[in-house]
């Protein structure tokens, strides 16, 4: 004997039909932290068009400190930690951390390099006369692979994982391939950031 269905009760909802999960819901650049940029943007120009020794001095340094707080901790902390998370918990702590990092490295990076080229000509440490000449040199060359590293690869894989991320159905393997780029060039950036605390010691030591 077959087996008869009961109707469905009068006024209940369709049963929904399955399609592709709503995309995740962050902004890839935030909106909020662009004020902050745009405050540390004017407190350079400001710096630079006063030309004074503190404000240049006072930006490089702090420039230069979170840009070597960031990129140590990003590879050799956070990496790890990562890297052993659920898939869930991984995607959930991306799309809190990297829209931030979308934001801070270029700002740390272009304050830290205007900042730094702006006070080594208020002291006359670009020159070739100046007996520290070749340090300053040696400390222009690491400073710009780090600068490549972090808006040439580090940026462009951040963008990429939250670009990823924002799709209907991501791609995991995709997405942990640019997560491992990210992570992998953070701690190559940062063990450079260990030769620039050298030469800026000897620097500040001459």
């Amino acid at each position: 004997m077959a087996e008869i269905t009961a109707p469905a009760p009068v006024g209940a909802p369709p049963a929904e039909a399955s399609g592709p999960p709503a995309p995740l819901d962050f902004q890839i650049v935030p909106r909020k932290g662009l004020v902050l940029v745009a405050v540390a943007m004017v407190g350079l120009v400001v710096a630079i068009e006063v030309n004074t020794l503190w404000p240049l001095e006072f930006l490089h340094v702090a420039g230069g400190a979170a840009w070597t707080i960031i990129d140590l901790f990003l590879g050799l902390v956070l990496g790890p930690i990562i890297g052993r998370m659920s898939i869930p918990a991984r995607i959930e702590f991306t799309t809190r951390l990297m829209p931030k990092m979308v934001l801070i490295m270029p700002t740390v990076v272009t304050v830290t390099l205007a900042a730094g080229w702006e006070l080594s000509t208020h002291l006359g440490t670009n020159l070739t006369v100046n007996p520290l000449h070749g340090w300053v040199v040696a400390s222009f060359i690491v400073v710009a692979i780090m600068a490549v590293i972090a808006l040439g690869l580090l940026e462009p894989a951040n963008i990429a994982v939250l670009t990823e991320l924002k799709k209907p159905r991501p791609n995991p393997a995709v997405i942990e391939k640019l997560m491992k780029r990210f992570i992998y060039t953070a701690g190559a950036t940062g063990l450079l950031q260990i030769a620039t605390l050298v030469i800026m010691t000897k620097l500040s030591a001459g």
